[in-house]
């Protein structure tokens, strides 16, 4: 679709009193990447009940639009304003401007970059960075040897998934000038609709995926009760010969996961603990 025919869509569903978040969703689905940004959609939507007919571009004096003239620098500084996390692809839509234009006027006349919001991981001191560089040069080291098999670890976790992702880091990128600071992205709110998964997977794939209940507590009973004896069934299942034989997990120092009756049904079960 043309920008026309998108302006068309919104003044359409505008028309049947759709909400605006709706009209942005299914543009999103049908167009995906060239999909407007919401904003564009706001823009329009406004301008379709103040009684606009046209869905074209007014007509403006000057120089072709495909030139890089002071008006269009004027109407891509505009778009930015408003919404500083949109691509190339969505700014010449909105605009009718030659890609090429469209990234001159950004970089060479308006000075801009994009910069992605940063993460911050956790803070480690010098001694755990290096005890964990000493760890992981071991396990190689075995892995080379041939003292280890990947095929044989297992790697677990707990994870909660949220009903309604961030978007991508690429997508969290926007228009910045030179000295400004670089956008942030807001931590979810710790009341945030989720739900939790115990994960485990090898190097041929998952192996056990556990939904845990809202409410439910994980401690060292449940861990082993509703992942750790599920997860040795699986495994005991799937290699019928070997069983656990030889097998290794890879889990955090997560309470549950740490605790002596944790230890003791792994080694009854003659799983090893990978550090």
């Amino acid at each position: 679709m043309n920008k026309q025919q998108i302006r068309a869509y919104i003044k359409l569903r505008t028309a049947l009193n759709m909400q605006l978040k709706s009209i942005f969703d299914e543009l999103c689905t049908s167009l995906r990447d060239q999909a407007p940004s919401y904003n564009t959609v706001v823009r329009w939507s406004k301008l379709c009940r103040e009684g606009r007919e046209e869905v074209e571009d007014e007509l403006r004096p000057g120089r072709p639009v495909a030139e890089t003239t002071s008006d269009n620098i004027e109407k891509v500084l505009y778009l930015i304003d408003n919404d500083p996390y949109l691509t190339i692809d969505e700014i010449q839509v909105e605009t009718g401007l030659s890609q090429g234009t469209t990234q001159r006027i950004v970089s060479d006349h308006l000075k801009l970059k994009k910069i992605t919001a940063r993460w911050i991981p956790n803070q480690l001191t010098d001694s755990q960075r290096a005890e964990r560089v000493r760890i992981c040069q071991e396990n190689l080291a075995k892995f080379n040897q041939g003292t280890w098999w990947l095929c044989d670890v297992v790697t677990g976790d707990e994870s909660w998934f949220y009903h309604k992702q961030l978007g991508r880091k690429s997508s969290n990128a926007a228009w910045t000038a030179s000295g400004e600071t670089p956008p942030t992205v807001v931590r979810r709110s710790h009341f945030a609709p989720k739900t939790l998964f115990c994960i485990f997977f090898k190097t041929t794939g998952p192996v056990l995926i556990h939904h845990v209940e809202r409410g439910q507590t994980i401690d060292h009973d449940y861990y082993i009760n509703n992942c750790l004896q599920p997860l040795v069934n699986e495994i005991k299942k799937q290699r019928s010969s070997s069983g656990t034989h030889a097998i290794k997990i890879h889990h955090d120092n997560a309470r549950p996961h740490v605790q002596k009756d944790v230890s003791t049904y792994l080694a009854s079960q003659g799983i090893m603990k990978m550090l």
